[in-house]
């Protein structure tokens, strides 16, 4: 039997860990013509603040420590590095010119940067502040993701319709996938085994194997709503989730966001969002899904359980980006 002295602590602990509310994390919008960046509490979903980005801010990411916040100022033909506490503009990047996507290595160093005009990506290392590479690709580069183990990173060039595969050492491309036309965006699962390609103009999302040894376009997932005409249904940003077990793909002026099964790349469901749905973030513990409106000036939180839209917020004038701060 548990002494009462003992027990009664035992209880007010409890309680008061049963009662401490949930984490709230800083949530960041880039807002491509407005050159601000939209802060909000993603507990409240009010906004907390907005700050000057620079010219044409549109890629966003934040530090894995959280300390530094890097924004794609894409009129400027550079990176500006922020403190997402102060707001304060700590120093800028170098480019390449008209950065618009970017990725950070999963240790947080270097920064891999497409440079839409210039078809490089630009290969920066955040502390020195120097450029380690810049690696020919395609014509438009744009979006950009990495291997979960580092090892090689992926661009997306828009006009040559490809994904380039890129060794992070030797920063030479190992693979050109062919896929639809226009693509803008690629997410990797976290087992690293499945990589997702957005094709905004082709209309599909090109489901691409990489466990084996050479990788391969093993489906595309079309799209098709009721009494939205078929070439408003442009694939963009594409998130999926940690277990893998959904794949949520923006389409653009069709306002939807695509739930997709990530077992079978089957569409599940259309959760209709704001005008011109973009980008994308989930919050840490993917309670929540942020989508990016950029016709209607505003976010989307969707609730990821329950696959429901539970709220819109508006933000700056044509919202881009969306990052949340780690925990």
């Amino acid at each position: 039997m548990i002494p009462l002295r003992t027990l009664v602590p035992m209880i007010v602990t409890v309680v008061l860990l049963s009662a401490t509310p949930a984490l709230a994390n800083k949530v960041f919008v880039t807002n491509e013509r407005g050159n601000t960046v939209t802060v909000l509490d993603s507990e409240t979903w009010e906004r907390i603040d907005e700050f000057p980005a620079g010219n044409r801010p549109r890629g966003i990411t934040i530090s894995p420590d959280g300390k530094e916040l890097y924004v794609c100022a894409s009129d400027d033909d550079a990176v500006r590095v922020f403190d997402p506490e102060t707001y304060e503009e700590l120093h800028t990047l170098p480019s390449g010119p008209d950065p618009e996507l970017f990725v950070l290595h999963p240790s947080g160093n270097p920064l891999y940067i497409a440079n839409e005009d210039d078809n490089l990506v630009t290969v920066v290392d955040v502390k020195t502040r120097q450029v380690l590479a810049e690696v020919p690709v395609g014509v438009e580069p744009e979006g950009m993701a990495i291997h979960p183990d580092g090892g090689y990173f992926i661009n997306t060039s828009e006009t040559t319709n490809m994904a380039h595969f890129i060794d992070a050492e030797s920063y030479e491309i190992t693979h050109n996938i062919l896929v639809d036309q226009r693509p803008r965006y690629a997410e990797f699962t976290t087992d690293g085994k499945k990589l997702y390609v957005s094709a905004e103009i082709g209309g599909t999302v090109s489901v691409i194997d990489t466990s084996g040894e050479e990788p391969e376009i093993i489906r595309k997932i079309g799209f098709e709503v009721p009494n939205v005409l078929p070439e408003w249904l442009q694939p963009v940003g594409v998130k999926a989730s940690k277990d893998g077990s959904r794949i949520f793909v923006a389409l653009g002026p069709a306002n939807r966001v695509a739930v997709i099964d990530g077992a079978t790349d089957e569409v599940m469901d259309y959760l209709l969002v704001g005008q011109r749905v973009w980008q994308m973030a989930f919050t840490p513990g993917e309670e929540f899904l942020i989508t990016t409106n950029g016709n209607s000036n505003d976010v989307s939180i969707i609730d990821v359980k329950a696959e429901k839209v539970v709220r819109s917020v508006q933000v700056g004038e044509q919202p881009w980006g969306v990052v949340v701060a780690p925990n």
